[in-house]
Formats: C-alpha cells, structure tokens, sequence
C-alpha cells in the first residue's frame, strides 16, 4: 500500500480508505443521540487479506478519539478490531 489515507465521508454516513487514490474498503456508520455507531464493514475483493480493514478500522478510531467522540460497534469486524486493540476501548460508549 503505497499511499493511504483514510478519511470521513458524513454526507455519506462511511469512513473511506483509499488506496493509490482508489476506494478499497468502507465502515458504515449511523449517529445516534450523539453516538456514532458502526453498522457495517466491507473491503473490496481486490484489497482483502492485506490489512485494509485494519488499517480503516485504525484510521477511524483514530479520527474519532482527537475529535472527542465515543462509538459503538454493532459492525462484527469494528467489534473485533477494538477487543484485538484495547487501547481503543476508552472509545466504547457506555
């Protein structure tokens, strides 16, 4: 992965990662009573098995924590990532 970034969509409701420019993965998310909660998490067949949920996942919560925000992961794969990563829990809404 040359260049990456990972970047906020609201109008969209997703954090994007991409990938040379390309869009290679998504996190849903929806925002309730001040809570962004992630719904869903995909990465394009071309991009799996090559750390890009990890690198979206990381890249999110990341953005999430210096803007002050608390998440929760209804998404499988957010859940996972923050329980592999317990420096994120402090994120965990409730």
């Amino acid at each position: 992965m040359t260049n990456t970034i990972v970047q906020d969509d609201p109008a969209r409701r997703r954090f994007e990662i991409l990938i040379d420019g390309t869009l290679a993965g998504v996190a849903d998310y929806e925002l309730r009573d001040g809570t962004l909660v992630f719904t869903h998490t995909e990465v394009g067949a071309d991009f799996q098995d090559k750390g890009v949920g990890s690198a979206l996942a990381r890249g999110a919560l990341d953005q999430l924590r210096q803007r002050g925000e608390r998440i929760v992961a209804e998404c499988a794969f957010i859940a996972a990532y923050v329980q592999r990563h317990p420096q994120y829990q402090d994120l965990i809404a409730g």
